[in-house]
């Protein structure tokens, strides 16, 4: 009954999205990017190719399976990696990215997607980053007998899985071969269930953030900005979150430099942003080097910069967890050694509940705890390198997830 009712509001969902689209840009990108995902496969995959196939829900997750997806490019060159995105969050940034032969949206879970999809598709291993459990999918893996892995696997006690009248989801588990999960709870929540295929690895992350090192994080615009000042960086910030900053900027001392990279970078926003300073500010999008110069607070306004932005950073905010949109990636910030700064609303982010117990990550609601945190840092350097070594060694500590992961992959991979 319950994967009938399942399949009914799927296809009914699908209907549904197809009349909201012209009317909202999101779901538009999800309902038009949809169309062309069957003819692409066919045109990108023969019936001889040999596929691996890695899913993703969205960017954070892509990131996530990134380390994994390169190492197995790199080696199985004869293979061609598909990369699915649910999201067009994630797919609209990373669509052409070289980590995947073929990146494409996933089609809707009915039952009549799911057979043309892996008909296509045909891949001789599937691998799902951190979540997304589609009943339909897994279960035409299972009888296809296709091995199908989930790595950076985080479970919590109040998911449907491990309710009483959660039975029909808990049946999707059983089509993974094996669990790779984050932590010792995860693994416990599915042996209470009865799964037994698991392994503690860790989180995949841990190991791409420490690659950031190892690349040329210098920024010529960022060295001509910082100078010899305090750099504050805040990352991926929503309304909510400028609301604060834009207060404590606005008091902040000359002495500290500001560089806001908001998760929205349309012209009419960052306009309106920098108008509500009243500091002298920049776009990215218009700076001179004069500008520059004389700017205390610099707006960027475009992507793809703010991983090598965290290098200058002394202190640094990551957005998403004033509100309820989700906290960003805390990690690449954390790999550099500095302080970082959080909203209250991070309980469902495993690296942030350890960060914020081991010290390194401070967490505020309100403009008094986000002032206090600020003057404490900008003036005890102590302080604020003690806070920035815990955050870097808890990813040198945590790494290493990625080689345990090739490790089993490699049993289902035919040379």
């Amino acid at each position: 009954m319950l994967s009938y009712t399942y399949n009914v509001l799927t296809v009914l969902t699908g209907l549904i999205l197809k009349v909201i689209a012209p009317f909202h840009h999101k779901i538009g990108l999800f309902v038009r990017g949809r169309k062309t995902v069957f003819s692409t496969l066919k045109q990108h995959i023969a019936k001889g190719d040999r596929v691996i196939w890695f899913h993703t829900a969205s960017l954070g997750e892509f990131e996530q399976g990134l380390p994994v997806i390169e190492k197995i490019k790199a080696s199985y060159p004869h293979h061609k990696i598909l990369i699915t995105f649910f999201s067009p969050s994630g797919y609209e940034v990373r669509k052409d990215s070289r980590a995947g032969h073929i990146i494409t949206y996933l089609p809707l879970d009915t039952r009549k997607n799911v057979s043309t999809f892996l008909s296509l598709a045909h891949p001789e291993l599937a691998v799902f980053v951190k979540y997304e459990f589609w009943p339909n999918y897994l279960k035409g893996l299972g009888k296809r007998d296709i091995p199908t892995v989930l790595i950076s696997g985080i479970f919590r006690k109040n998911q449907l899985f491990f309710k009483s009248y959660g039975a029909f989801m808990r049946q999707s588990l059983h089509a993974f071969k094996h669990f790779f999960v984050q932590d010792k709870d995860s693994a416990q929540l599915l042996n209470s269930i009865g799964i037994n295929r698991v392994t503690v690895s860790g989180d995949t992350r841990m190991d791409r953030v420490e690659k950031i090192l190892q690349r040329d994080n210098t920024l010529n615009f960022m060295e001509n900005f910082k100078g010899e000042h305090l750099c504050f960086v805040a990352g991926s910030t929503w309304p909510e979150d400028e609301d604060l900053l834009i207060t404590l900027i606005n008091k902040a001392p000359e002495t500290v430099k500001f560089v806001i990279a908001p998760h929205n970078i349309k012209a009419v926003h960052n306009t309106a942003l920098q108008k509500s300073i009243s500091k002298k500010t920049v776009l990215y999008s218009s700076m001179t080097l004069g500008e520059l110069d004389e700017a205390q607070i610099l707006i960027v306004d475009t992507i793809g910069l703010l991983t090598k932005i965290y290098h200058y950073a002394d202190i640094a905010y990551v957005g998403g967890a004033v509100g309820s949109t989700g906290l960003h990636n805390i990690l690449e910030p954390a790999v550099f050694g500095i302080p970082v700064v959080i909203g209250s609303n991070f309980d469902k982010f495993k690296e942030a509940r350890d960060l914020v117990k081991l010290g390194g990550v401070y967490t505020i609601s309100d403009i008094g705890q986000l002032k206090a945190i600020f003057l404490q840092l900008i003036e005890n350097k102590e302080v604020r390198l003690k806070k920035g070594e815990i955050n870097r060694n808890y990813i040198k500590k945590n790494a290493g997830a990625v080689i345990r992961i090739l490790e089993y992959l490699r049993i289902y991979i035919k040379v």
